[in-house]
């Protein structure tokens, strides 16, 4: 598997209420989605970024973090092979992604993406 990208997927109770905190004091002032109950939010000037999140719309449980990987197919299967818990099933997500949700040995949940444009 080769990690693309990775993003910080923080709990909120209400992705409005926190909004302000991340958009406007910490500069990711660019909204790149937002679909009620996950948003992402980028610095226009360094690409830095985070997602907040109410409760993740398919999965029985959170992730902590979203890796994106050019190929998630092969990830998947690789996730399968070495034994790995599958807390949700590869799916394509009819926001446009294609994704499995992982657990690691550690506990911490990973959503395992590929955006589909």
């Amino acid at each position: 598997m080769r990690a693309a990208r990775i993003t910080a997927n923080l709990r909120v109770a209400d992705i409005e209420t926190a909004k302000s905190f991340y958009a406007d004091y910490l500069g990711l002032s660019t909204e790149e989605l937002n679909l009620g109950w996950v948003a992402r939010y980028t610095s226009p000037d360094t690409g830095a970024h985070v997602q907040l999140v109410t409760g993740d719309a398919t999965s029985p449980e959170d992730s902590v973090i979203s890796v994106h990987t050019p190929d998630v197919d092969a990830a998947y299967e690789e996730a399968q092979r070495l034994g790995y818990e599958i807390v949700h099933p590869l799916t394509t997500e009819p926001w446009g992604v294609r994704r499995f949700l992982v657990r690691a040995p550690d506990g911490n949940v990973i959503n395992v993406v590929h955006h589909l444009d």
